[in-house]
């Protein structure tokens, strides 16, 4: 059962290290407070830890029907 994830940016990226940047950038969230939905994948996974000191994330559980 597959499910998606939602990223919200709410830490600034502003002296933080290039590689958090360009995952960050990667994740679509450019600016403070924009929240954006995945796909729950392994890769966007090692994303989210990469910066989880700057997002929040909620789970969300697809169910068919």
């Amino acid at each position: 059962m597959a499910g998606s994830v939602k990223v919200k940016l709410i830490r600034s990226m502003i002296g933080r290290p290039e590689k958090h940047r360009k995952v960050l950038r990667g994740m679509g969230l450019t600016r403070l407070n924009k929240t954006v939905e995945f796909k729950d994948t392994p890769e966007i996974r090692g994303m989210i830890n990469k910066v989880i000191h700057l997002v929040s994330t909620e789970e969300k559980v697809d169910e068919a029907s």
